[in-house]
């Protein structure tokens, strides 16, 4: 498709003004980390790393760390086994009811998180199931499920069935065609689903708000200590500190599909 001159300026100047407008009041954010003062003032009065030490050896923001990071593994990992699964069998399978399936798998992450959360917190209400690290899970779990279903049944629809069938030709079982063939073609696929299921838990908080019962995850913290004047730094420092851990498996995720994607039309 071809683009005047003019048309590709103006379509960098957008992307431009996109992109200032999406990661300016990050940028902000990570310079007054950095500052001395403790208020939003700006120019910064001067460059410390004391409000960073403050972050890593406070036991509020150190312990909400640890449970945010529980919660996303154990969530990432109910998320490979759940979601890898209901991949397989809408990709594999055909019966009554697949294309129901498909959108109850996908209806957590596209409703709104508060809508999630309030059924969660009821459900776990009216079964007196008491919110804490169990319902925390369970309820990250919903959506990072779909993040992983999404990223598997798409590497699924792209792979070559003949791949398959000449393994079985050759003598292979089921559990041998998987483990040898099937596997290795989908692996990256799995790491990329839950290197983003993980992310997306990691910065939960609407959802994570009403399940978490006294626990705080790191952005439950965040957001409780946002108002008091005293703490604002340091909720500087803390929010740079997961912009950049949240960065890192959302970058490997995309490389790993980038290269999952090359590896897959080569066959």
């Amino acid at each position: 498709m071809y683009l005047s001159r003019r048309s590709r300026l103006v379509l960098r100047v957008v992307t431009g003004v996109t992109f200032a407008m999406l990661y300016a009041p990050l940028l902000v954010v990570a310079v007054l980390s950095f500052n001395q003062s403790k208020s939003f003032s700006w120019p910064p009065s001067g460059f410390t790393l004391h409000w960073w030490n403050r972050a890593a050896t406070e036991s509020g923001p150190r312990d909400a760390l640890y449970l945010s990071l529980k919660t996303g593994l154990a969530a990432t990992a109910i998320a490979l086994l759940l979601g890898t699964l209901a991949a397989f069998a809408l990709q594999r399978f055909r019966f009554f009811g697949r294309e129901a399936v498909n959108l109850m798998l996908v209806l957590p992450i596209a409703l709104p998180g508060i809508v999630t959360g309030v059924a969660l917190n009821s459900a776990f209400t009216q079964v007196n199931f008491q919110l804490g690290f169990a319902t925390l899970v369970i309820a990250h779990a919903t959506f990072c499920i779909v993040t992983v279903f999404n990223n598997v049944i798409a590497r699924l629809r792209r792979l070559s069935p003949n791949v398959e069938e000449a393994s079985a030709d050759l003598g292979a079982d089921t559990f041998q065609t998987f483990r040898y063939v099937t596997l290795p073609m989908v692996r990256s696929a799995l790491l990329a689903g839950g290197l983003l299921a993980f992310a997306l838990s990691f910065d939960e908080i609407v959802v994570t708000n009403f399940t978490a019962g006294r626990g705080q995850t790191l952005p439950l913290w965040i957001f409780s200590n946002l108002f008091r004047p005293n703490q604002l730094p340091i909720v500087n420092a803390v929010a740079t500190a997961v912009v950049l851990l949240s960065i890192v498996p959302v970058y490997f995720a995309q490389r790993l599909t980038d290269a999952g994607a090359v590896g897959n039309s080569m066959l």
